[in-house]
């Protein structure tokens, strides 16, 4: 194969298929509904930071951090939610449920990690519910 079809291929993957977090995000999303979730939001950007995933789990306002990996290889993708990563997410989820109203409503955190092998398989998704408390 020359360099010209290896071009050809990889700019015909880059303009169709989309970016492996947003991928992630939408297998994500995809498994919250299935277990009887509502998704409220996605990509939510605030001065706070940016919310990956917003759900209501019955009466539970839930902030979904997605985490997606072609492989294990450099850890599992719910270890770079680190306590950095935690305060951003509180900080995001305060600014979202003050700007709604929402303050009065129980909330909690979950995780979803994500993991896309290279050949395109179905991804394993991991869901860890109530996957931190917020800090401070």
């Amino acid at each position: 194969m020359g360099l010209r079809a290896l071009v050809a291929g990889w700019l015909a993957r880059l303009l169709t298929e989309k970016p492996l977090g947003l991928r992630g995000e939408a297998a994500a999303a995809r498994h919250l509904k299935r277990l009887g979730y509502k998704v409220v939001a996605r990509g939510d950007r605030s001065v706070g930071g940016e919310l990956d995933l917003v759900a209501v789990d019955g009466r539970t306002i839930v902030f979904v951090e997605v985490k997606t990996r072609r492989s294990q290889q450099r850890g599992r993708p719910a270890e770079a939610v680190d306590a950095v990563k935690q305060r951003r997410l509180a900080r995001a989820a305060e600014v979202f449920l003050k700007r709604r109203g929402l303050l009065d409503y129980p909330a909690r955190f979950d995780v979803v990690a994500v993991t896309w092998p290279e050949d395109g398989r179905r991804p394993e998704i991991e869901h860890f519910k109530d996957a931190f408390e917020k800090p401070g």
